[in-house]
């Protein structure tokens, strides 16, 4: 009788364990605009901040071994353009210097809708964070629902978002 429920019990923990959705590589490719950021440190995605980007577009070179993204730093309020690759380290996760060393994981993918976990080392300090990229310039409700179930996840409080696309004034 007890191995049976051990192995009742083992079956629904197992059961209960979230396997990693499978990312679809040809779904990444494609022009992105930045919808929410979120942050354990928010300063870092506040408008201003220097985690705060406004993506525009991102290619995946030699079968996604890297990703070209294509982006907008504002500094003082100047829309800077700037393209920085990442190379793939292990799965959908890459490494990137910017404003630190980083290691950005592709955590969902669908046709419209694209998160990102960053994971930001300044030299003093590591800031855990998400970005929230769709097709267009909104999410709909299920995709804001589903991005503050990733952050909820990865342990990043929904009331650190930040709404991005509201400070987006940069060029297409």
């Amino acid at each position: 009788m007890k191995v049976v429920l051990l192995t009742l019990l083992f079956g629904a923990v197992c059961g209960a364990q979230e396997t990693p959705a499978e990312i679809d590589p040809s779904k990444i490719p494609g022009e992105w605009r930045t919808i929410y950021a979120a942050a354990d440190n928010k300063d870092k995605i506040v408008e201003g901040g220097p985690l705060r980007g406004y993506y525009r577009h991102i290619e995946c070179i030699d079968d996604c071994e890297y990703l070209s993204i294509t982006f907008y730093d504002k500094d003082d309020g100047t829309c800077l353009l700037l393209k920085e690759v990442a190379k793939r380290k292990e799965g959908y996760v890459y490494v990137v210097e910017y404003a630190g060393a980083n290691t950005l994981e592709l955590i969902h993918v669908s046709d419209t809708m694209l998160v990102t976990y960053v994971e930001n080392y300044d030299g003093e300090k590591t800031t855990k964070m998400t970005e929230g990229l769709a097709r267009g310039t909104s999410f709909t409700q299920e995709e804001l629902q589903k991005y503050q179930e990733l952050n909820s996840e990865r342990g990043i409080p929904n009331e650190n978002m930040e709404n991005v696309i509201e400070t987006d004034n940069c060029p297409p």
